[in-house]
């Protein structure tokens, strides 16, 4: 599979940052296409960027003639065709736990406070900034009181979601935790949350995911 890879990714994006951290792990080298959600109406909209993907959300992974959409499909891509190092454990208990954990966040909390629902909010409901970040701590902290149980009720233990390797979960619980610390969700309840949060942030791989070290974020201070 010699084809490079391509990702439409926004900076601030956790689905978009999801996958990044998920190439990384992988060692996979990738070229970005910055797809800004917020400029000029959101360039998610325009038609170039629906051919790419008819939902208008990102990430959208493009490998050779394939076009892939929804990063947990995308991150299960990966992990196909580049099978090592894993992003799964081997046994099939772990690997369903492994899952549960990741469509915790992906599937019930991050989908709450996606950008297209807080400006559904916003615009459309007009809910004012205060209740629109309020609407996201509930759910944040709905989600982040279950992953932090099923986090503590676990035989084993690791620095991370799943032993002493980061994956799948980790993926997707880090940039859920960015999101979180954006709109002031107190961490103090979920000691297991952060201390696997500080453990991946310590590797190289999601340090260069971090949404501020992409080439379209804004430099600092604007």
């Amino acid at each position: 599979m010699t084809e490079r890879l391509q990702l439409y990714s926004y900076w601030r994006s956790s689905a978009a940052y999801r996958v990044r951290i998920g190439l990384n792990l992988k060692g996979l080298s990738y070229d970005t296409v910055p797809v800004h959600l917020v400029r000029d109406g959101g360039e998610q909209h325009q038609p170039a960027f629906r051919n790419a993907n008819p939902q208008g959300l990102v990430p959208v992974l493009k490998h050779g003639s394939r076009t892939f959409r929804q990063s947990m499909a995308i991150l299960e891509y990966l992990e196909d065709a580049w099978p090592s190092p894993s992003l799964l454990p081997f046994d099939a208990r772990d690997r369903a736990r492994v899952r549960a954990l990741a469509q915790a966040v992906a599937c019930e909390v991050h989908p709450l406070n996606n950008l297209r629902v807080l400006q559904h909010l916003e615009r459309v409901l007009e809910v004012d900034a205060e209740g629109r970040d309020a609407w996201v701590r509930h759910w944040v902290d709905e989600g982040f009181r279950a992953i932090e149980a099923m986090l503590v009720d676990h035989p084993s233990t690791g620095r991370f979601c799943e032993g002493e390797s980061p994956g799948l979960a980790d993926c997707c619980l880090v940039p859920q935790v960015y999101n979180a610390r954006r709109f002031k969700v107190d961490m103090a309840p979920y000691p297991t949350i952060e201390r696997i949060e500080q453990a991946c942030l310590a590797l190289p791989a999601f340090d260069a995911a971090r949404p501020e070290n992409q080439p379209d974020a804004p430099a600092a201070g604007t």
